[in-house]
């Protein structure tokens, strides 16, 4: 031991918890900011639902916004790349709070479906470029050692937020000031953690320019999608996060009415129900990581992930159906369904041994596929309600799981990779770093 070392501080008890302490309020504010955003999570359908609008009308306006949620999860990286996280992160900041105004003001207040319409779907825009470029940011200041359970901490903070903390801050606030007033919390709320995150952190590399000076704007956008195509598997595993979570969304549109109206739950009772759901979503998103250690990245997917929702998601539906009116038989279900959504986790470890030169491009791929979930499920709903109603989107999900569950099976890794990976473990090189940085 050096005389070096016997002066280096001790680790505080954040860093040993795995979060940079440069980088703490930033995920303070983060969570804050996503609980704002996943206040509304439970209860906008049913309420435009209660005032006027059609159930389809309501599933396009999510199926829009999820393709505007799609567009700015990818553009995230490459604009972080281009001005600096943070600068993105503001941009995000304000697009969110300008055209959440809007969406109540002239939206909501007045019945303009139209304007609802627009300024949801430009709304759209703002979490991901907030969210993601913040993850951007936490890549590019941790140390490599620390990066894997950096990235875990987002998971946390971002599911915690989006619906867990929101729907439960909905359940409470509705009953107490009412739904119009809720909006406007999420308002102050999500502007509050914006503040929190961008005033209160000061690490350097967040407010720069990321990318080498002498890689082009062109360069920097193109790479993140041409590996689609020159390495297929990582298109086939897009397919299989854009599945993932298609049901989550997809049901934030059609159970609060299944669960209030046929069920027989208080809108309260929906909301405590979606935040078990995605509390058990949370805690199992660490189970199945642990597992994928133990079992393969790809055994966990397939069978835990892909057959385990095939099996889920139709016992979300007939379950809480056949005991009408039971809040702890849906609970149980609920937790279930949370539990085989998070086993697709392990992805995010898998895919970059698919790519190990190209981690964050090839991660990028599942970023594509997170933001395209939130409008492939709506836009399920908007097309096939009318086919067999609520009973037969359950079945088009569960289908979907067993058609990824066979293309996780392709999900092998190359030779070449597998190659790469022996050639830089002998060259002494850190291949943990990015694994888990990136969607």
């Amino acid at each position: 031991m050096t005389q070096t070392d016997t002066l280096l501080p001790s680790p505080s008890l954040v860093e040993r918890m795995g979060i940079p302490r440069s980088l703490l309020w930033g995920f303070i504010g983060l969570l804050l900011f996503m609980v704002g955003d996943g206040v509304e999570a439970g209860y906008l359908a049913p309420y435009l639902e209660n005032h006027g609008v059609t159930s389809r009308d309501v599933a396009f306006l999510f199926t829009v916004y999820g393709v505007a949620v799609s567009i700015s999860s990818w553009l995230s990286g490459p604009l972080s790349d281009l001005w600096g996280p943070k600068r993105v992160m503001w941009i995000g900041l304000a697009i969110w709070a300008a055209f959440e105004v809007v969406f109540l003001m002239a939206g909501i207040m007045t019945g303009n479906y139209t304007v609802m319409l627009a300024a949801y779907t430009l709304r759209g825009l703002g979490y991901p470029l907030f969210a993601y470029g913040f993850l951007v940011w936490i890549a590019a200041a941790t140390p490599p050692r620390q990066l894997g359970s950096a990235a875990g901490w987002f998971w946390f903070a971002f599911s915690g937020g989006l619906p867990t903390l929101g729907s439960l801050f909905a359940s409470v606030t509705i009953p107490l000031v009412g739904e119009i007033t809720t909006f406007w919390l999420s308002l102050v709320l999500v502007v509050a953690g914006g503040c929190v995150a961008l005033l209160m952190t000061r690490e350097p590399r967040g407010a720069s320019r990321l990318a080498p000076a002498n890689v082009s704007v062109g360069g920097i956008f193109f790479g993140s999608i041409s590996i689609l195509w020159r390495e297929p598997r990582t298109f086939m595993a897009l397919i299989v996060r854009t599945i993932n979570t298609s049901s989550e969304y997809a049901f934030l549109v059609i159970m609060p009415a299944f669960f209030t109206k046929v069920v027989g739950f208080s809108l309260s009772q929906w909301l405590v129900l979606l935040s078990i759901v995605f509390m058990s979503n949370i805690l199992f998103n660490l189970m199945s990581g642990m597992l994928a250690d133990r079992l393969g990245h790809r055994t966990v997917v397939s069978v835990a992930g892909c057959l385990g929702a095939a099996v889920s998601v139709p016992a979300f539906y007939y379950v809480p159906l056949a005991f009408h009116g039971n809040f702890l038989i849906a609970a149980l279900v609920g937790i279930f369904y949370g539990a085989t959504i998070a086993a697709f986790v392990p992805l995010s470890g898998l895919v970059p041994q698919i790519c190990p030169k190209e981690k964050a491009a090839a991660l990028s791929a599942l970023g594509l596929g997170a933001g395209a979930s939130t409008w492939v499920g709506p836009a399920i709903v908007t097309w096939f309600q009318g086919w067999h109603g609520i009973e037969g989107i359950i079945w088009i999900f569960s289908g979907l799981y067993v058609f990824a569950g066979l293309l996780t099976l392709s999900l092998s890794i190359p030779d070449h990779a597998r190659a790469y990976m022996r050639q830089a473990r002998a060259r002494g090189e850190d291949l943990s770093a990015g694994v888990a940085a990136f969607h």
